[in-house]
């Protein structure tokens, strides 16, 4: 039989051992309402970004485009440029032939600047898009800048001239034509 004295011994000869835990911290229990606010959260946003997207898309509609330069724009104010170097033979004359063969490329599609004034000339024979006297006049001109930029030719200023005249000269001749066209009203370009 079991006493009291028998119990008291056998909790006293056992470790302690705690029977009893803390409380632990309550539970929060979410309303049915938070789903709402992310959802109304979420909304926000895409339409937030809507707005942004559609006022870039405006304002890329209001820069205005600006035209490009047409290749004889450009080259004939290099050439006006180049008067500038008169006095110097050599950066002259560079210039100046620089322009033409940078235009011709630019307008013809010809690979001018990368070739030997050879190379070019014999390309552009076989092509119609410049006249026989243009060919002619081109092939003078070139060989004329290839003297004083290689040769070490100094021409006078009055030759200088001439080779910026020949230069302004095939750049009108060859400037494309602007047609305007009755029945729409509108300029196309030859």
């Amino acid at each position: 039989m079991i006493t009291n004295a028998t119990l008291s011994k056998a909790h006293s000869a056992a470790p302690a051992v705690s029977d009893i835990r803390d409380i632990k911290p309550p539970l929060e229990i979410s309303s049915g309402l938070a789903w709402l606010w992310w959802t109304l959260a979420a909304i926000a946003v895409v339409v937030l970004a809507a707005f942004l997207w559609r006022w870039c898309q405006r304002r890329k509609v209001n820069v205005p485009i600006v035209p490009p330069v047409p290749a004889h724009v450009r080259a004939q104010q290099k050439l006006a440029a180049a008067l500038a170097l008169l006095g110097q033979p050599k950066p002259f004359v560079t210039a100046v032939s620089d322009t033409v063969r940078t235009y011709l490329e630019e307008r013809f599609d010809f690979r001018a600047p990368e070739r030997t004034t050879e190379e070019f000339l014999r390309e552009l024979s076989s092509t119609s898009l410049l006249v026989k006297e243009q060919k002619e006049s081109l092939g003078s001109f070139l060989a004329s800048c290839d003297l004083v930029k290689f040769a070490k030719y100094e021409p006078g200023e009055k030759e200088l001239r001439e080779l910026h005249g020949a230069a302004l000269r095939l750049v009108e001749e060859t400037k494309p034509v602007e047609v305007v066209n009755p029945e729409f009203r509108t300029r196309e370009t030859k």
